[in-house]
């Protein structure tokens, strides 16, 4: 199979000729369509992120198509032969700890991630459990479904935690941003879309995918805002967002990693105003929200790249080149790799 592999942080992903993996026991063994990427892949990839496994193939947004599966000793397979199905980042718990019995498995200590510490979808083929895969709604075509995956989950538990708030300021215009407004607007939820000083093509994507405001991240939004979620990984950007929220309301920072936040007056937090974080994700998320995306039905606006061209992909994510979603599909696949 062919694999973009990680060496060591810091350093270019290598496309690599490897044996093809091996299901065990309670494994799926997968041909992967299509795999998004995300900004916790340049994270790992730039080293901020702690201790991957190394070689490592990144990639945790995957659409694949079951090609065997290995049940566990006394379980029927899950999936039949060439089911589409969807390997998201959590990709195993214990299943005993005091987290995973009261139904948080997300905060698992023992918890360990596709792309991060099991090998990912940036290749041809991979191996997941088969209890941590998703069957994919109907109808969503594979592009448009591999972002739902992760930029998707992590932004519907983002919107979960801010409980009903009407008024919802959404910072950093990217993949789960443009995701979770269509959710909330379909929630009736009013959206109000931050972005960065001057970026006046983000404002612009910003109402096309349904915020009725959008101004720089450093201006006040026209109304208080209930909740504010942030999924820039910005520290600067929760006194802001602090500032911008009503007594008694919520901050959620719904990334995986964000540079230091700077210190701020206990007044913008006093009020009964809540700070708090989103951590990975669990399969009720997973099954929730996928069954409600055909509903909505969610828009995911993607920027198509071949496998070969992943480090490309990664780098003008980082440069903020385009709008929505990046995905990667494999080279002689029957999915067109003309950019979207």
């Amino acid at each position: 199979m062919r694999a973009l592999v990680l060496t060591e942080p810091c350093r270019p992903l290598v496309l690599l000729e490897r044996p093809d993996p091996t299901p065990g026991p309670g494994q799926v063994l997968l041909d992967v369509r299509a795999c998004a990427v995300c900004r916790t892949d340049l994270h790992i990839v730039d080293g901020e992120l702690p201790d991957p496994k190394l070689p490592l193939v990144p990639g945790h947004q995957i659409v694949g198509e079951v090609r065997a599966e290995v049940p566990r000793p006394g379980h029927a397979p899950r999936f039949a032969r060439g089911a589409r199905v969807g390997v998201p980042w959590l990709g195993f718990t214990c299943g005993t700890c005091v987290y995973c019995r009261a139904g948080r498995e997300n905060l698992c200590d023992a918890a360990r991630f596709t792309g991060y510490q099991i090998d990912g979808g940036f290749a041809s083929r991979v191996v997941a459990d088969a209890r941590y895969c998703f069957p994919l709604p109907e109808g969503v075509p594979d592009l448009q479904a591999a972002p739902l995956l992760c930029a998707g989950l992590i932004g519907y538990r983002t919107l979960r935690m801010a409980g009903d708030a009407e008024r919802i300021g959404i910072y950093g215009f990217g993949a789960a941003a443009h995701l979770v407004v269509q959710v909330a607007r379909y929630q009736g939820r009013r959206v109000f879309g931050f972005v960065r000083a001057g970026d006046e093509k983000g404002k612009a994507f910003a109402m096309e995918m349904g915020a009725e405001w959008a101004g720089a991240s450093n201006e006040p939004p026209p109304v208080e805002l209930d909740a504010a979620l942030i999924f820039a990984p910005a520290g600067e950007l929760v006194p802001a967002a602090l500032r911008a929220v009503r007594k008694g309301g919520t901050v959620v920072c719904g990334g995986i990693h964000m540079s230091d936040i700077p210190s701020f007056p206990y007044s913008i937090l006093w009020g009964e105003r809540v700070l708090r974080s989103v951590a990975n994700l669990t399969r009720q998320d997973g099954e929730a929200f996928l069954a409600l995306a055909p509903r909505v039905p969610l828009r995911t606006e993607v920027n198509v790249y071949p496998l070969e061209e992943g480090a490309a992909a990664l780098e003008d994510l980082r440069a903020g080149r385009f709008s929505g979603a990046a995905v990667l599909v494999v080279a002689n696949d029957e999915i067109p790799v003309d950019r979207a």
